[in-house]
């Protein structure tokens, strides 16, 4: 294996093989990022890498290479080099290209384009060449889980981009600077929507709320990690953002969520599992009567104990309705109030 360097890998693959970019003195690079995804009764889960500080928490990723046939072929080999994670489901996230993911090297300046990538994946050990670890994406996303009610870290935010917005030079500035932070938190008018996770990210981020913004600017960042998340190594926490949306609209209008589950379950275990990805809490009765309507599931004729009650069916995901209907997804009306279900 040809060795990358540390700076490289964390930041998608930015010493990879380069072709002439646009500007002056500039050479272009192509890396490959995973978002590698699980999810449990508790939490979705992110699998990250660790290359270097407490700060350098990464994304798997590097550098699309010569031998690497297809971009997802390359995705692949990385992942499994770093984390020994074999992936099943795959999807192209995004494309990550701005003109400011610029690197310095010996002797010239390097654009990275990042082609990103989600996968979802049962939770394994993990394993490889760096320091793989399994985290909770709300250790980077704080303000995103409404499961137990809204987030107490908003408060302070909400105060923080109240007070930005109207720091703005002039009333249309202000006015919208306003707008755009009611329509991302649902502050005022607006109702919260759990799919703007990267709005709600930018928006942190050109008001100077996060360490990333401050990282790219010079300046030290002083917030506690429960209000504004722990950060992530280059622009991972933007890449994870963006899958963390698409995820949650996606489940809405398609099965993927059954991808995380094994193969046979409860109906508690596949709302618990689909509310931590959410990150709201749902209507027990609504969500079994919407799983029946829809025919996502059937029963296996076997029980479990193991929820500590009385015995729970267990039921598995029925393929056929894939060739059934166009959109066999779950369409999400959260609970008016957290319910505690048993």
């Amino acid at each position: 294996m040809r060795r990358q360097g540390r700076a490289a890998v964390l930041a998608g693959g930015l010493s990879g093989p380069a072709a002439p970019a646009a500007g002056p003195g500039a050479t272009l690079s192509i890396g490959l990022s995973a978002v590698i995804v699980a999810a449990n009764v508790e939490d979705p889960r992110v699998l990250t890498v660790r290359l270097g500080g407490p700060s350098a928490e990464a994304l798997p990723a590097g550098p699309l290479e010569a031998e690497h046939r297809t971009l997802e072929i390359g995705l692949r080999a990385w992942v499994e080099r770093q984390t020994s994670q074999k992936l099943g489901y795959v999807e192209q996230l995004y494309t990550f290209g701005d003109r400011d993911r610029i690197e310095s090297g010996d002797a010239e300046r390097v654009r990275s384009l990042t082609v990103a990538y989600l996968a979802l994946v049962r939770e394994a050990r993990p394993a490889g060449s760096a320091e793989a670890v399994w985290q909770s994406w709300y250790r980077y996303f704080p303000w995103e889980d409404w499961q137990a009610g809204r987030p107490s870290c908003l408060n302070a935010i909400e105060t923080s981009l109240q007070n930005w917005a109207a720091s703005a030079a002039g009333p249309a500035e202000r006015r919208l600077r306003a707008e755009r932070v009611g329509l991302a938190f649902g502050v005022g008018p607006a109702s919260w929507n759990e799919e703007l996770v990267l709005e709600r990210y930018e928006l942190l981020y050109e008001a100077g709320l996060i360490e990333e913004a401050m990282r790219g600017l010079g300046r030290p960042f002083t917030a506690e990690p429960g209000v504004s998340g722990y950060p992530m190594a280059a622009d991972h926490r933007r890449i994870l953002a963006t899958a963390i949306g698409r995820l949650r609209g996606k489940i809405k209008y398609r099965p993927v969520v059954f991808e995380l589950m094994p193969p046979a379950f409860t109906l508690l275990q596949l709302q618990r599992s689909v509310e931590a990805l959410s990150g709201v809490r749902l209507h027990k009765q609504n969500f079994r009567r919407l799983v029946a309507q829809q025919g996502l599931v059937e029963e296996t004729g076997a029980v479990t104990a193991e929820t500590g009650g009385r015995p729970a069916r267990l039921v598995r995901f029925r393929r056929e309705v894939l060739l059934e209907r166009p959109a066999p997804g779950l369409r999400l009306r959260p609970a008016r109030r957290s319910i505690a279900i048993s």
